[in-house]
């Protein structure tokens, strides 16, 4: 399902001469006429790249009406009291030139449960698209392709209000619904290059993989600050935590960086996915935009993969210690995969920290295989450690640490160092390529597939034999070795 989720008399005023020059490159204490004129050129060409026509908002129309009607036909026939909407950026007209997602949510009355739902939901599915295929997402829902566009055909309840809801595909028709009353043609059109901008900056998109900003919260964001020159100002001088609560509720405390209270919903925050990292992300382009303006900032970065060259120079100048856990990639949706994988990194760190193999940095690659990559500052210690003990006076406790280790005869002392006694005992693993060949790989925290799949086997590359990966993860590996914000 798309990333979903406002009155031409809002509190932006968006309908004044003032605010649309403010949306265009508007006055800014910092801002000279200069960079303001060039930020309108910029915007007024991303306008011309991301708008739709008037020939693609027909041919969308016509086919979101044709499918709703015969979704509704269907659902009808099924339940009296069921009807159809549409939702989404496209009903919202929000939607970038060249987007083929059309959703149509079957909303069903509440005395229905959730089993009958479902079936009748696949039902009104299946009619509506005769060629679809089944997906899941909280519930089963069809998807299918029609005149080139993606269609998916989602059943949920019908509610009075969305503090009522029973799956969060309930919420959705409740965010449409809100931002159709305020949205005018020129927030919308903010809203557009507002995306766009956020695409060309990798911070678009709320599934996990991305942890980025969803249709729905840039579309609020514009609408709050009314619109996308003055997003971009007031992001520039975000200090996180941030708090934005469109409709005064007031109720609910967050921990994110950047909390958007969902107008609709108010124990929701709607920023909640979003990393720590894309908001910053988003601060510093709005700042090197502003700056600067310029259409390079709207068109996302696709670097050629890095050659075995690069690589092995990269690796020579930062005298670090690749190492990489493969395995075969779990079978799960990348919102279910990516959060394993990044549990699963953690783990690994953890553990190479645990044991003196202190970790410089860390990542994760997936597709057909799936990769925990680290540079080590330390890849190999010594054979002994320090093991320091109690206090000597702490009686009870240094006692038995000393009965513990007085006739080991693998270990050094105990001895007394300062006040406490300290044993020199035998390490575990001298090198980071040995704990992860050991058993003791899974007593760190795993994601559970990915434990499964570890289990079945798994390649340790350390050194120049990571150069195996750039076949598969040859942009990745260029995006990690030259990193930017």
């Amino acid at each position: 399902m798309s990333d979903d989720d406002a009155d031409a008399e809002s509190k932006a005023g968006s309908g004044s001469d003032s605010d649309a020059d403010e949306r265009d490159g508007g006055t800014h204490e910092h801002d000279d006429s200069g960079k303001r004129d060039e930020f309108s050129r910029v915007v007024a060409a991303v306008r011309n790249q991301v708008d739709p026509d008037a020939e693609e908002r027909d041919r969308l129309r016509e086919v979101a009406d044709r499918l709703a009607t015969r979704a509704e036909v269907a659902a009808t026939d099924l339940c009296a009291g069921a009807n159809v909407i549409q939702v989404g950026s496209t009903a919202r007209d929000t939607w970038i030139s060249g987007d083929r997602d059309i959703d149509i949510f079957v909303r069903f009355p509440p005395e229905l449960d959730r089993e009958t739902l479902e079936e009748y939901g696949l039902d009104v599915g299946h009619a509506t698209l005769p060629e679809g295929h089944e997906e899941y997402a909280e519930h089963p829902y069809v998807k299918g392709t029609v005149d080139g566009f993606d269609i998916d055909v989602v059943p949920c309840f019908r509610l009075e209000s969305a503090t009522e809801i029973r799956s969060a595909v309930d919420r959705t028709p409740f965010h449409t619904q809100y931002l159709e009353r305020r949205l005018d043609d020129a927030l919308a059109a903010d809203v557009r290059v507002a995306k766009q901008f956020l695409k060309g900056i990798g911070a678009y998109g709320s599934d996990l993989r991305t942890r980025g900003f969803s249709g729905y919260l840039t579309e609020l964001l514009v609408w709050e600050y009314g619109g996308f020159r003055p997003l971009l100002a007031a992001a520039a001088d975000w200090q996180p935590p941030v708090e934005l609560d469109p409709e005064g509720h007031g109720r609910e405390t967050f921990a994110d960086p950047l909390v958007v209270i969902d107008p609709t919903d108010p124990e929701r925050n709607v920023a909640a996915v979003c990393s720590p990292e894309n908001v910053a992300r988003l601060q510093h382009y709005a700042r090197e935009f502003i700056d600067a303006p310029a259409l390079a900032f709207f068109e996302a970065d696709d670097p050629d993969p890095l050659t075995e060259t690069e690589l092995c120079e990269h690796l020579t100048a930062r005298r670090t210690t690749p190492i990489a856990v493969r395995f075969d990639a779990p079978d799960l949706v990348a919102d279910q995969l990516y959060p394993q994988l990044r549990k699963s990194r953690d783990g690994i760190t953890q553990g190479f920290d645990d044991r003196g193999f202190d970790v410089f940095r860390a990542t994760t690659f997936a597709g057909e295989t799936a990769v925990v990559f680290a540079e080590l500052e330390v890849a190999e210690r010594p054979t002994v450690e320090r093991h320091d003990g109690p206090p000597v006076h702490v009686r009870s406790h240094a006692e038995g640490f000393y009965e513990t280790y007085a006739d080991d005869p693998d270990a050094y002392g105990p001895f007394i160092d300062d006040d406490r006694y300290v044993t020199e005992r035998e390490r575990e693993f001298t090198s980071a390529q040995a704990f992860l060949e050991s058993e003791r790989l899974f007593d760190v925290g795993l994601g559970a597939h990915v434990e499964t799949e570890l289990e079945s086997g798994y390649d340790v590359l350390v050194g120049d034999e990571v150069t195996v990966l750039l076949g598969e993860f040859g942009r990745e590996l260029r995006a990690y070795f030259e990193p930017a914000p």
